[in-house]
């Protein structure tokens, strides 16, 4: 246990646990007209080793969380050709599938970071797709400015025990923020990370943060995200640099060993 936001709250990490059922406010997007609007919030296949959540913010690109491209028991990066977006998939079916072709993580995630609370900072990456997706039906979200203490937010996930179709939560709010760091009283499991925050005003859903990892506050159970403005920006510079390079053309990110994946969802092989 640490404290996230010093003289504030003291928050401690869940990586192990069975999931909780499905929270009373939280509704299954199982049918095409639930999912209207949220089918630019995909799944994410890494490989046979399990499922994170991602978010369409570009035709050829997709959000979510860095500490999904590694391998939990090895720390090696997995390559991007292991790596599928299953966009809006729900009930065995995806709107849309799309191979990676390049996957980089904010140049400044260490997933090697001995406090796991430490790896919740800059946890997010970017996945350039195959192919561009442009359906009428699927266009991708657009990002906005990191929400602050008491304003509401959403999230659209999957998750352990709810991974046939996304689930969107709509009531939940900031409990607490600062630069790096937020906390959501929205409700997570394995498999969430990586699920985009959202706000919307006027009928307009934008992405702000993404899920890292869910966590306990004074057992109180939250949900800890990245807020996204600020770290976006060293994000896409770091996918333009990496095109020069090898490994998914990623320089920023080093095969690292230990760490913990915690937030995906693994499956036995």
């Amino acid at each position: 246990m640490r404290y996230l936001f010093p003289g504030l709250l003291a928050v401690v990490l869940v990586v192990s646990g069975p999931a909780r059922p499905q929270d009373a406010d939280m509704v299954k997007l199982e049918t095409a007209d639930d999912s209207r609007g949220w089918d630019a919030v995909g799944k994410l296949i890494l490989g046979k080793r399990g499922f994170c959540t991602g978010a369409l913010i570009g035709p050829q690109l997709v959000l979510t969380a860095a500490h999904c491209l590694y391998d939990k028991t090895t720390g090696v990066q997995l390559r991007p050709e292991e790596i599928e977006f299953q966009a809006g998939f729900r009930n065995g079916r995806a709107v849309a599938y799309r191979r990676v072709s390049r996957a980089v993580a904010h140049p400044d995630y260490r997933f090697s970071a001995g406090d796991k609370l430490d790896r919740v900072t800059d946890d997010l990456a970017l996945l350039e797709l195959s192919q561009p997706i442009r359906l009428p039906s699927l266009a991708p979200f657009e990002t906005g400015a990191a929400p602050v203490e008491g304003d509401p937010v959403g999230v659209v996930s999957y998750a352990q025990y709810r991974e046939e179709a996304p689930s969107i939560q709509e009531g939940c709010e900031v409990l607490a923020g600062e630069r790096t760091a937020l906390i959501l009283t929205c409700s997570v499991d394995f498999g969430s990370s990586g699920a985009p925050v959202f706000t919307i005003r006027d009928g307009v859903a934008k992405v702000v943060s993404v899920i890292s990892a869910k966590a306990e506050v004074d057992g109180r159970k939250v949900a800890l995200a990245v807020p996204l403005a600020e770290p976006l920006a060293a994000l896409r510079s770091a996918l333009e640099d990496s095109k020069a390079g090898s490994f998914g053309g990623s320089k920023s990110v080093s095969v690292l060993s230990g760490g913990n994946g915690a937030g995906a969802k693994f499956v036995k092989p």
